[in-house]
């Protein structure tokens, strides 16, 4: 087994560490293969550790949260996945939440619910995390992460802390500094307002059976797979392009909703990239439109 791993194992006594973990058990898509070295760390130290080790030796290294919107090849990867799972811990300060990257975006709501305070009902769906979610600047049925964030503090390229204000996140359509920047999203701070509990909650159970309705939750998948063209929708395009249903292998395109590729039990990254590329192609010959992956391809 590799000296890395054990090396790993004695610096990072409280993380779960694993050898050759298969990465279909980390991403929403049930997809990908084994990641040589699989750490989820205890702590914000214990990730920073991680991160200046994979740094000194040169390894390569990749930091997940919930694998939400994530596709890993077939192969697996070579390096370390550090992921933020564990790194669950939240605080209610009045109208503020201070939370870990790894809170996942239902608590995350569920939390704000409890407290009665309004702003986070178009989150309870999503099924990434607070992290994930500031790197994409996650958002649905009108509402973005940029909305509610205070300020985010990151690890850089150099190990160094930073805290940043969320106007120096460049936070735009899916996008932020964070990830242009090599940074890893540690902890967040979200601003909210005193709302009425009841009526959080009914509109948490509204966008939730909108979600049911409309969208192929039976099915492993990335969520959108594609990200919105300018002046189009993507699940309009690829229905008139005449893809819905369409199908590589066990990857298809969601009869249910277009924007959504899914893996009907066995697909394989492969798969679900051999069908996207089909579908940028046929979109881009039948109306002229660039269609961008929203996903992410490690």
């Amino acid at each position: 087994m590799d000296k890395f791993y054990h090396e790993l194992r004695r610096l990072l006594p409280e993380a779960d560490i694993r050898w050759e973990e298969p990465m279909k058990k980390h991403t929403t898509f049930r997809i990908g293969g084994p990641a040589r070295i699989f750490a989820a760390p205890r702590s914000e130290e214990e990730l920073k550790a991680a991160a200046e080790q994979c740094r000194r030796r040169g390894t390569a290294w990749y930091v997940i949260g919930n694998g939400s919107n994530l596709l890993v090849n077939d192969q697996g990867y070579e390096g370390v996945i550090l992921s933020t799972e564990r790194l669950d811990n939240m605080e209610v300060l009045g109208e503020e939440i201070k939370a870990a990257a790894g809170v996942r975006l239902s608590r995350l709501a569920k939390a704000a619910a409890e407290e009665s305070l309004a702003g986070l009902e178009f989150a309870a769906g999503i099924p990434g995390t607070l992290g994930g979610a500031v790197v994409m600047n996650a958002g649905a049925y009108g509402s973005e992460m940029k909305e509610v964030l205070t300020w985010v503090r990151v690890l850089d390229r150099s190990g160094c802390i930073k805290r940043l204000d969320v106007e120096e996140l460049e936070l735009g359509y899916r996008k932020s500094c964070v990830e242009r920047n090599g940074y890893v999203v540690l902890e967040a701070g979200l601003k909210l307002s005193k709302g009425d509990r009841s009526g959080i909650l009914d509109r948490m159970e509204e966008l939730a059976g909108k979600r049911r309705e409309k969208q192929p939750l039976e099915y492993p998948s990335a969520g959108s797979t594609f990200k919105r063209p300018k002046g189009y929708y993507a699940a309009r395009l690829i229905d008139e392009a005449g893809l819905r249903g369409c199908r590589v292998g066990d990857a298809q395109v969601s009869e249910k909703h277009c924007g959504f590729v899914v893996n009907l039990g066995n697909a394989t990254a492969a798969d679900v990239l051999a069908l996207c590329e089909k579908v940028r192609r046929q979109v881009a010959e039948t109306f002229g439109v660039d269609m961008e992956l929203e996903i992410k391809k490690l």
